[in-house]
């Protein structure tokens, strides 16, 4: 995740300069210290509580839109998409409004550059969905990994940038958890197999393409920056058109007339708890960024898998045997170990 130009709203405003008292020329050199100590703890506890946020919110997200396709056996991913970027947008737009957080308006030239970043970025968001009814989510975090093997190939020949033997070393590990990890799956199911390796395919490409596009759209802004909370509304709202219409295409809407589901409230708070969790991913992502950094951000996201991975075989009882577990630890690891050579590579 790159640096912005908009400063989250939920981050920690930038310090002032510690007004030292005078007394007769002399300083007091106890409140200075006290201040710096002051400043310090705050710096670390906005850290701390960022990160909680982030990682709370991101695990949160993926066990829910579980719970939803799997535990209740919800059968329209398309409309749960469709569902949360409808409230995403909705929210952003309040905000704006209010002014609380700064958006570029949408201008139709503006558009035109972004649509295909956003057709891309639909299909991620719905083969996600699709995958993630069939597969149980310590695994869909272990076959995650492979976006990073493609967006590496990708950067290779599309950017000719070289990474060093760390990192291909990395890489190499998440290749082999993966097939091991698919290999000794109990709950093996081939169609949301095949629909996780086309989300790798559509989620590398979203990564890529982003940046080529990036500085394209930044021209045909009014500031002539794109920050994140403009691109959330940009990709939520045009997802909305083409949401609609796949969800014709993909014949969800007699189901959705006829489940139950829809008529249950508790079902209704369930999805648009979903939908705000969607959100605040964004929103803690940016708050822990930029109270840490890149590096960070990354290695975090990263351990962050290790515990979602284990809530997930808990919550949703999943069926596991001690090589399937070894082949999902082996690719969390090496997610870990792909973070610090990244990490070192940049340095």
């Amino acid at each position: 995740m790159k640096n912005i130009g908009l400063r989250s709203p939920f981050a920690m405003k930038p310090f002032e300069s510690v007004v030292t008292d005078l007394e007769d020329g002399k300083l007091e050199k106890g409140k200075d210290k006290v201040a710096h100590t002051s400043g310090a703890f705050q710096v670390y506890n906005q850290a701390l509580l960022s990160g909680f946020a982030y990682c709370i919110s991101s695990c949160s997200m993926i066990l829910i839109n579980k719970f939803v396709l799997s535990s209740y056996n919800f059968n329209a991913g398309i409309f749960l998409m469709l569902y949360q970027n409808l409230i995403s947008v909705i929210i952003v737009s309040i905000l704006s409004i209010l002014g609380v957080i700064s958006t570029e308006p949408l201008t139709w030239r503006l558009v035109k550059v972004w649509l295909p970043v956003n057709l891309i970025f639909v299909g991620m968001l719905i083969t996600s969905m699709f995958s993630l009814k069939y597969i149980n989510v310590a695994m869909v975090t272990v076959l995650k990994n492979v976006t990073n093997v493609i967006t590496a190939l990708g950067e290779m020949y599309l950017f000719s940038k070289h990474h060093d033997n760390k990192v291909w070393a990395a890489l190499f590990l998440m290749i082999i958890s993966a097939i091991s990890g698919g290999i000794t799956d109990l709950s093996f199911h081939a169609i949301g197999y095949a629909w996780q390796i086309i989300n790798c395919f559509l989620t590398a490409s979203y990564s890529l393409t982003l940046r080529r596009i990036m500085d394209t759209a930044k021209q045909h802004t009014k500031s002539g920056n794109l920050n994140e909370f403009s691109m959330v509304l940009l990709n939520n709202t045009l997802s909305l058109p083409l949401g609609t219409l796949l969800i014709f295409v993909f014949n969800e809407v007699d189901y959705l007339l006829k489940t139950p589901l829809l008529r249950l409230p508790e079902f209704w708070f369930v999805m648009t708890l979903s939908g705000l969790l969607g959100l605040a991913i964004s929103f803690t992502s940016m708050w822990f960024l930029h109270q840490t950094g890149a590096t960070t951000y990354s290695l975090v996201g990263s351990l962050n898998k290790i515990p979602l991975s284990i809530a997930g075989i808990v919550l949703f009882h999943v069926p596991t045997s001690l090589e399937n577990s070894a082949s999902i630890f082996f690719g969390l690891v090496a997610g870990v170990f792909f973070a610090r050579a990244k990490m070192r590579e940049r340095s």
